[in-house]
């Protein structure tokens, strides 16, 4: 006859294994009923785990996209709000100067609105969104427009020497007072128009970039997402601005200013409708982005449908396995116990 012997000690490990087991299926379990996914998806899904990480990097990938495009219509929202006020000072402006055109020459209130209308367009020009100015293109780091009216100012130097260098004196010299409007209007439109449109412009004026900010919104799609100072209608309202302050300070005849104020006032209305045209396409940029994310949202929804079909467990039924393993291992700390109570010393007392 063969006999066995089972040792308390030999009970106690076995037991001791069946709890460790029993508590990293509990730990995975828990973390099923809580996740609603297998706990460890290259085990329950084997081959078919690649499909699930892929997707996975891919929502990844989407969410990075939804992010920066936030960005992107945080800096179009702010710089949409610019544009219109910058439109409205210039629908305001314009109504000044059609005052004068029209007869009411109060030269103290022209250059008084000019003055205003520079330093604000110089200001809303020059503003920035978390540290990245909204009108500088790619260079967002620099501020775009150089203050007319600073000392030093390169712009208000240049505006200088060409005043000088075609009429021979400056703006206050008391020879300004016999500038005809044929003189005025061939300076205008020979000078101060080329120099703010063209070179003259990112030589002294300007500090952006003309090329702007390109955003990619969805995997294959990219938008401009940025506008520049150096767009037509901020040069055109600038040019009105500074030359109105700067000329009316000396002592220009009627006939002068009768040439000065219509040329303002085309050129005003002519940077209106610039800036309006700048606004559509900042709104354009704006509508592409929110439909870019419905798309993206759209597309990180339908990945995580598949990876839930692939990974998805029973809510309610890893909640009771949880509950079974839970009063198992209770038993069997309870019968741990029992087992290292047992002793042959109570059997020989």
């Amino acid at each position: 006859m063969k006999t066995s012997f089972i040792s308390s000690h030999a009970m106690s490990h076995s037991m001791r294994s069946q709890m460790m087991r029993m508590q990293v299926e509990l730990a995975q379990k828990q973390q099923e009923a809580t996740t609603g996914r297998v706990a460890d998806a290259g085990v329950a899904l084997g081959a078919r785990a690649g499909y699930s990480f892929s997707m996975a990097r891919d929502i990844e990938r989407y969410e990075g996209l939804l992010d920066s495009n936030s960005v992107a219509a945080n800096r179009l929202g702010a710089t949409q709000n610019s544009l219109q006020q910058l439109s409205d000072i210039g629908s305001e402006f314009l109504s000044t100067l059609t005052a004068a055109v029209s007869g009411v020459d109060d030269t103290a209130i022209v250059r008084t609105s000019a003055e205003r209308v520079l330093e604000s367009v110089t200001s809303i020009l020059n503003s920035n969104l978390n540290g990245e100015y909204l009108f500088a293109g790619i260079n967002t780091d620099v501020k775009p427009i150089n203050d007319f009216t600073a000392p030093g100012a390169p712009n208000k130097a240049q505006f200088d020497a060409d005043f000088f260098g075609y009429f021979g004196f400056g703006q206050t010299d008391p020879a300004a007072a016999n500038i005809t409007a044929a003189q005025m209007n061939d300076f205008l439109s020979t000078v101060l128009e080329p120099s703010f449109m063209g070179t003259g412009w990112q030589a002294t004026w300007s500090n952006a970039s003309n090329e702007t900010i390109t955003s990619r919104i969805t995997q294959n799609e990219t938008a401009e997402t940025s506008t520049t100072a150096n767009s037509t209608g901020m040069r055109k309202l600038a040019l009105v601005a500074a030359s109105l302050s700067d000329l009316l300070e000396g002592s220009l005849n009627a006939e002068a200013r009768a040439a000065l104020y219509q040329r303002s006032t085309a050129l005003i209305g002519e940077a209106v409708a610039d800036i309006a045209k700048t606004q559509s396409e900042v709104g354009v940029a704006e509508n592409r982005i929110q439909d870019a994310n419905e798309r993206v949202s759209a597309q990180i929804d339908l990945f995580k449908t598949f990876i839930t079909d692939l990974e998805g467990v029973d809510a309610f039924e890893a909640a009771t396995k949880v509950n079974e393993l839970l009063t198992q291992i209770e038993t069997s700390y309870a019968l741990t116990a029992r087992i290292q109570q047992l002793s042959l010393l109570n059997y020989l007392s």
